[in-house]
């Protein structure tokens, strides 16, 4: 490697609360050892309770930021997450297409995890036609499974099926997430095109989960960027989120985030 640290580069909303988005992403990019960027798409209005309201940036100004890190500081790897609208996504794809950046995890983020949009109504296609194609590994969850397949992933046979039907749409690489799903186990599917990796974590009893998707796609970027192979760089962002599960802890009146310094040593002594 010819940079040390390497870097990660998030494209996401901003999340006033702290749980989610770029701040779970930066959050998660310090822990793992890269020196994470960022480039915002939109400011949410958000706490413990959920999303009351979100305001979208310029297009321009979010192109605008990638290529300025980009072009001179680099980027190892990177990760979308909420992009908010048609004409966001289309001036990612394009200044990520031009300044081939990459490996790309993509977190279709739709909604937030007490059910509040994320993404405009005409954005899905431009998500499945311009986004998809461009990533090196897509994570969605079985809400967003639906939105871009029509697949019900209730059984193991559907989250292969779904699987199938996500890598035709041009990904290399698909995680399909089972942290929705019923069941002891927390069970998230891995396929390159040929071949299943399974990845699997006990359940921990706990409602505070907020921003589990951001922080899994953010550790598995990281990876990345630090020079690991897909199942090694996934296997490492199950690893973090199940700790950060562990982590969690209440804030404010609702859901409370997952704890993403649950790797940082002996707290009450700094």
């Amino acid at each position: 490697m010819d940079r040390f640290p390497r870097t990660a580069l998030t494209i996401a909303g901003s999340d006033s609360g702290g749980g989610a988005g770029i701040q779970a992403d930066l959050k998660t990019f310090l822990t793992c050892h890269v020196h994470g960027m960022s480039a915002i798409t939109a400011v949410t209005v958000q706490n413990s309770l959920g999303v009351s309201g979100f305001y979208e940036l310029p297009p321009t100004a979010v192109a605008e930021q990638i290529e300025s890190v980009a072009t001179d500081i680099g980027v190892d790897a990177a990760k979308t997450g909420m992009l908010a609208s048609a004409k966001i996504i289309e001036a990612v794809a394009e200044v990520l297409r031009r300044l081939q950046i990459g490996p790309l995890v993509v977190d279709p983020v739709a909604a937030s995890q007490h059910g509040d949009a994320l993404l405009r109504a005409d954005a899905l296609e431009a998500l499945r036609d311009r986004i998809l194609p461009l990533a090196d590994l897509v994570t969605p969850n079985i809400g967003e499974i639906r939105l871009l397949t029509g697949i019900e992933v209730r059984s193991d046979s559907a989250a292969r099926e779904a699987a199938h039907a996500l890598f035709e749409l041009g990904p290399r690489n698909v995680l399909v997430k089972g942290g929705h799903r019923d069941g002891a186990a927390a069970i998230d599917l891995l396929f390159d095109g040929t071949t299943f990796t399974q990845y699997s974590a006990g359940r921990r009893a706990t409602d505070h989960t907020h921003g589990t998707g951001d922080t899994l796609a953010a550790a598995t970027c990281a990876g990345l960027a630090r020079g690991l192979a897909m199942p090694a760089a996934v296997r490492a962002g199950k690893e973090f989120v199940t700790g950060g599960i562990d982590g969690s802890f209440a804030l404010g009146s609702g859901l409370g985030p997952v704890g993403h310094f649950w790797r940082v040593k002996d707290l009450d002594e700094i």
